[in-house]
């Protein structure tokens, strides 16, 4: 019976100690890619995604907005402030950005076509002891902040936001251009030499009605996600409905949630012995 009661508590033990490797920056990072994967986004747009943490992003004229939100053009007509995050404090990053929004158009649009460029900012900074917040007045805007407009009746479209590293070794391409024109992301990624891409986000508007049923973008429920799980095993919480969500992972985030799920599935045969 001793022996027992003794497993058991050492199998508790395991699960709390996992449950504390988790922490919010982990899964808010980890979320973002659960998001932009289900949207479509991962592999379409982005190939691969390995975020260093997160954005909130918040428009005057509707506030904090969730990834994946839809909303209407007039709610986004104006630049919004983003905010970066980092997913723990053994990231490191430049301070020198570049913000990127493009148009992703509906799921199942050919990126390989380009994409409509909307926001185009370089030599940029983010401000603040963490969070940190986008300033591009110290920037380039190649492209000023426009709303989005898409098409009647095409569906709703992927608007996504992206905050680069901008290393010593980015190059403006001499081909940018200026305003919103189409683009191609990858090749501007790699004629640039951008560095790596901090954190990204998305949101939907659609004009009309769309003459055929689209596929679904609604955002992932943070609370399915094996990290959530942990969290409120510990009991703590992952805040509201404008906190992105993922499964996917970041360089740093992925590996406390991966300690974290190890951890608690090694724990789960001494519980069981211990009840036997």
């Amino acid at each position: 019976m001793f022996a027992s009661t003794a497993l058991f508590s050492v199998a508790l033990a395991s699960l709390a100690a996992a449950a504390e490797s988790y922490t919010q920056g982990d899964l808010q990072t980890e979320a973002s890619v659960a998001h932009l994967t289900q949207s479509g986004i991962v592999p379409s747009l982005l190939p691969t995604f390995d975020p260093l943490g997160y954005l909130n992003v918040s428009f005057p004229a509707v506030g904090a907005i969730g990834p994946g939100q839809a909303l209407t053009q007039d709610q986004v007509h104006d630049q919004p402030t983003v905010v970066f995050t980092a997913a723990n404090s053994s990231v490191s990053y430049s301070g020198t950005t570049t913000v990127i929004m493009a148009d992703a158009g509906p799921v199942g649009t050919d990126e390989s076509q380009g994409q409509t460029r909307h926001w185009l900012s370089y030599g940029a900074s983010i401000t603040g002891n963490g969070p940190y917040t986008l300033d591009t007045s110290s920037g380039t805007n190649v492209t000023e902040y426009a709303g989005p407009g898409p098409a009647p009746g095409s569906g709703a479209h992927r608007y996504v936001i992206m905050l680069f590293e901008q290393t010593s070794s980015f190059n403006e391409p001499a081909d940018a251009g200026s305003g919103v024109q189409t683009f191609n992301l990858t090749g501007y990624i790699q004629s640039s030499g951008l560095g790596p891409l901090y954190a990204a986000t998305y949101f939907t508007v659609e004009n009309g009605t769309a003459t055929q049923a689209p596929s679904s973008t609604a955002p992932v429920a943070t609370s399915t996600l094996p990290a959530f799980q942990g969290l409120s095993g510990s009991g703590t919480t992952t805040g509201g409905s404008n906190s992105p969500s993922s499964t996917g992972g970041s360089s740093s985030g992925a590996m406390s949630v991966k300690v974290g799920l190890g951890a608690l599935l090694a724990a789960v045969p001494l519980v069981g012995a211990a009840l036997l």
